[in-house]
């Protein structure tokens, strides 16, 4: 077929794009939808004030209380009014300043001696050893001693590296020795040990008889074994063995 020189001079032909060369870098390199570095946002700002996140980071330090729990707890402060705000900031203040050790029984106490040891109508020469002050206010809440204590602030752990200088041991066999020491200047004829019933408290239980008995002072524990209203099929078989050893007469 005949092909028209005018007709190709009027129309010429346009060559296909090749490929050329490869995109390097920049938005071009990137393609559509991906986002670069231009467009990538800054540091995330705080969501709360920082007086509120501080205040909710510091509850977040307490035992049991998680992120949330110390949300909670922050915009429940928040919410108050500024007199219950500013109670709840002074008693946190005076417990620290105000409390301290009593000074024979390291019992918590906002004086020198605290309210037992300073209390005459109590039996001083009955002490009962317990490991921290709160085992001392459970006791306390039955009503059925009437003796004085001794805290121990903890109890031995000899893989934890607590020995008895990291107690208040000293302290109480210290109250043995010198009855001017003790509570009252009396004379101590019993030591009850009222430990946990776990691994460590049976050790440090152990301790405390030894050197308690080389003083000629009575040694005695709590008792262990059925609680009332249990039933023997549901007791595991290390309360069974301290109900079997700590058996009574009957009377």
């Amino acid at each position: 077929m005949a092909t028209d020189p005018d007709k190709a001079r009027r129309d010429p032909v346009t060559p296909e794009p090749g490929p050329g060369p490869a995109p390097t870098g920049g938005a071009a390199a990137a393609g559509p939808g991906t986002r670069t570095s231009h467009d990538r946002p800054g540091p995330r700002s705080p969501a709360y004030p920082e007086p509120v996140d501080r205040l909710i980071q510091e509850m977040a330090t307490l035992p049991g209380i998680g992120r949330r729990s110390a949300e909670r707890l922050a915009f429940h402060i928040l919410k108050s009014d500024e007199a219950t705000a500013m109670r709840l900031a002074r008693a946190i203040t005076d417990v620290k300043k105000s409390v301290r050790h009593c000074r024979i029984c390291s019992n918590l106490s906002d004086g020198e001696l605290c309210g037992v040891c300073a209390d005459d109508r109590r039996d001083r020469g009955l002490i009962m050893v317990v490991e921290q002050p709160k085992d001392l206010i459970a006791l306390e809440q039955t009503g059925m001693y009437r003796g004085v204590y001794h805290v121990l602030m903890g109890r031995l752990s000899p893989l934890d590296g607590i020995g008895p200088g990291d107690l208040t041991v000293a302290d109480l066999l210290r109250r043995l020795d010198d009855p001017s020491v003790n509570a009252g200047g009396t004379p101590v004829r019993e030591v009850v040990l009222g430990l946990n019933p776990t691994v460590e408290g049976d050790g440090t239980a152990l301790y405390l008889t030894q050197e308690i008995r080389r003083r000629g002072v009575k040694v005695s524990r709590l008792a262990r074994g059925l609680p009332t209203g249990s039933q023997l099929e549901y007791a595991n078989k290390a309360v069974l063995a301290d109900a079997i050893e700590g058996r009574q007469a009957v009377d």
